[in-house]
């Protein structure tokens, strides 16, 4: 049987690899089929038998799990279980990619930075690029890491005001008539924004900023007629827009702004029949220059592991549903 040897530079992060009760070991031990165990005398040295081929797999996700705990990032389940699945698909050396610089500092002096392959990729997109698509299944730091990037240009003052915006769609229920002034109407509907900012900017900064003006949030409809100059403007939940309502978003833009729209084309909103924005632009624009479209996949999900298990159901139930569509088809026409 063979081994290999990772030493660690100490006995803290060698607890923070193996995790509560050994949790994040058992669970690659599990994956790969080997035996992961902590050898003291030769200097906090974590120890990996089995297989040779395994143990070259949970070799580089305990490395990756190394990497984390060194650089603060904490090591979790989550984590645990994007190395595994990176390793197990052949993508193991993508790992490679993710370092520690930090997109954002949250009011509360914490790093905010890319926990996946894909959140790396998206965040250079929205730096070299002046349009970006962010679309992918929930979970995954779209939005999040859209608003982080915004607050970020904000205070290098590469942009003067950050702009967000939703459309207004109700997902598949009525609420009805909503008391009180315009912005207590619209808020149920911006809070996923409202999130992000609190926990990038602090509440207090927050209120600072749209008293000045510097920050607004709006619904999608007072976009029109307006040109947006030095702006960061992030259209969320893009999926619910229609063409017409994309078109005029896009064509709001103006110099020395960036536009970042992000949405999940599996959860529209709208009305049976009626067209995305969102998928018609996808379409339309690109290949164009200095327009990116980033697909994210269920392993950038940074939520609870289910989600990423829920998504994987979905997608393989609507497979499933259409595969049954089309032979239904075939057989309506054979019959013919």
């Amino acid at each position: 049987m063979a081994e290999n040897i990772i030493a660690v530079e100490s006995s803290a992060i060698v607890s923070e690899i193996f995790g509560s009760y050994d949790s994040n070991v058992k669970l690659i031990e599990d994956r790969f089929e080997v035996r992961i165990y902590n050898r003291s005398e030769d200097g906090n040295s974590i120890v990996i038998s089995g297989d040779e081929h395994n143990i070259s797999l949970a070799s580089k996700a305990i490395n990756y799990l190394k990497k984390c705990a060194l650089s603060g990032d904490g090591v979790n389940e989550q984590i645990t279980l994007y190395a595994i699945n990176m390793c197990v698909d052949g993508m193991e050396s993508e790992l490679s990619v993710l370092d520690d610089s930090c997109l954002c500092i949250t009011a509360k002096g914490k790093p905010i930075k890319a926990k996946t392959v894909g959140q790396k990729k998206y965040a250079e997109d929205i730096k070299n690029n002046t349009i970006v698509f962010g679309i992918g299944p929930a979970g995954t730091g779209k939005t999040f890491l859209a608003v982080a990037m915004a607050v970020s240009a904000l205070r290098k003052r590469e942009v003067s005001r950050i702009i967000l915006t939703r459309p207004a769609v109700e997902a598949g229920e009525r609420l009805g008539y909503l008391p009180g002034d315009l912005q207590s109407k619209i808020d149920p509907y911006l809070r996923p924004l409202y999130d992000a900012l609190y926990e990038t900017m602090g509440n207090e900064a927050y209120a600072r900023n749209v008293e000045k003006g510097v920050i607004e949030i709006a619904p999608l409809a007072y976009m029109r007629g307006r040109t947006l100059d030095n702006s960061f403007i992030i259209l969320d939940e893009a999926q619910n827009t229609t063409p017409e309502q994309m078109k005029m978003f896009l064509t709001r833009l103006g110099l020395s702004s960036k536009a970042i729209i992000t949405g999940d084309l599996t959860q529209t909103d709208l009305p049976r029949g009626q067209k995305s924005g969102l998928a018609q632009a996808v379409s339309i624009l690109e290949g164009i220059d200095d327009i990116k479209i980033h697909r994210f996949t269920d392993k950038d999900v940074v939520r609870h592991r289910l989600v990423q298990q829920i998504i994987l159901a979905y997608e393989k139930h609507d497979r499933e549903k259409s595969g049954k569509e089309e032979n239904r088809k075939r057989t309506y026409k054979f019959k013919q």
